[in-house]
């Protein structure tokens, strides 16, 4: 008889906030940019558009709640 596998969950609210690449890189979005955006300088705004990689432990801890690691 054959055992079954047990299946890792995933953390939904990580999931939301963080992005795996096909080459494994994981990205995230900027903070600051939700909302008082009428104070900050458009140099600013612009530096914090886009997604920013995230390294070393932290990557390491983001891939293993996904059940990528």
């Amino acid at each position: 008889m054959k055992k079954k596998s047990t299946r890792l969950k995933i953390r939904k609210s990580v999931r939301n906030r963080f992005k795996i690449t096909k080459n494994g890189k994981v990205l995230r979005d900027s903070s600051f940019r939700r909302h008082l955006r009428r104070k900050k300088t458009k140099k600013q705004l612009r530096r914090l558009k886009g997604r920013k990689a995230v390294t070393g432990r932290w990557a390491r801890k983001v891939k293993k709640l996904l059940g990528k690691a």
